[in-house]
Parts: structure tokens; C-alpha cells; sequence
């Protein structure tokens, strides 16, 4: 889906008491979506049931931020993340995402539940696009896209350690 969608510089919001909700399986395939995300999406139900997640993923959004999102899941954790996606028609759109595993009766995990809010937008402007942009910069700057996603993990993983903070942290504090 995403990937033959040209993007626009067009922004779409949602209220800030408004929540975007998604399920997936245990491959990131979607099995739920609300109402709200399918439409600021743009997508219908059918659409979205049994896609990838990424196919809203924007190309502007840092894989080095997936990678700690999926790591910080792998290991049974939440992770919080702010998060481009891509709409449609190529619009895009911020969100403040809370990302938790979900469990069956014998504690295994087999899926993933996604609540999303509208960002707080200096935090946007201020701290998340710039060092977004840095980061898309630095892991495109590399043919190899392995190579690149890992150069864009060091560097996100050394500025967390300059400022003596683990990612969660930083996240939580802006």
C-alpha cells in the first residue's frame, strides 16, 4: 500500500481527546482497527484487516525507531514513540503512540495493541522532526540498508547516552 503512495506536504489532526486504536498479530498484520484510524488513514475496514501495520508507515519516520520499538516488544515491554504515519492520499499524520503486547490465558504473547493520541506539538517542533530528520539523514546516507539503519540505532543509542537517559526515559520526560 504505502510504498507506491507519493507523499504530500498536507498534516492531518485528530482531537486530543480522540484515540487512534489498532490490533495486530504477532507479524505486525492488522486484526483491529477503530473507526477514527481508518478514517484519518483513509482507509476502509476491509482495506486495513490482515495488512502489514507498516503500510501506514511514512518514509520520512526513522527505521531506527521501529527498531527500538520492535526490540522493546520482542522482550514483552510497552513502548511509548512518536510516530509519521502516511495516509492514502499520501497525507500524513503525527500520533503519540502507546505500544503493549497482548497475552492469551497462558501468559504468550500473540499479538499487539496500539493506542494512539494526538502529539504534543511543541515536542513535535522542537525535539521529534529534527531529530527524525537527523536520523532518516544518517540511516539513508548508506547504500546498504542494514548498515544504515544500524548507523542511524548508534547514533539515536549515543545521544541517549549523552544525555544519560534510556530511550523510555526520554520519551517519557519530553
Amino acid at each position: 500500500m504505502a510504498t507506491s503512495i507519493m507523499p504530500t506536504s498536507v498534516e492531518r489532526f485528530f482531537d486530543e481527546g480522540e484515540i487512534l486504536v489498532s490490533k495486530t498479530d504477532t507479524r505486525g498484520r492488522i486484526t483491529y482497527c477503530n473507526e477514527l484510524f481508518r478514517d484519518i488513514a483513509g482507509y476502509t475496514n476491509s482495506d486495513l484487516i490482515g495488512e502489514p501495520h507498516n503500510c501506514v508507515r511514512h518514509p520520512e519516520m526513522p527505521r531506527s525507531v521501529f527498531k527500538i520499538l520492535w526490540d522493546a516488544l520482542s522482550a514483552k515491554r510497552e513502548v511509548f514513540a512518536y510516530v509519521k504515519n502516511l495516509s492514502s492520499n499520501g497525507d500524513h499524520y503525527w500520533v503519540f503512540a502507546h505500544v503493549t503486547p497482548s497475552y492469551d490465558g497462558n501468559g504468550d504473547v500473540v499479538g499487539y495493541h496500539s493506542a494512539r493520541r494526538a502529539p504534543n506539538r511543541r515536542v513535535l517542533s522542537e525535539i521529534i522532526e529534527p531529530l527524525y530528520r537527523d536520523l532518516v539523514q544518517i540511516e539513508n546516507k548508506q547504500t546498504n540498508r542494514k548498515q544504515g539503519l544500524e548507523n542511524g540505532f548508534a547514533h539515536l543509542t549515543n545521544l541517549l547516552k549523552e544525555k544519560g537517559v534510556s530511550y523510555d526515559q526520554f520519551i517519557l520526560t519530553l
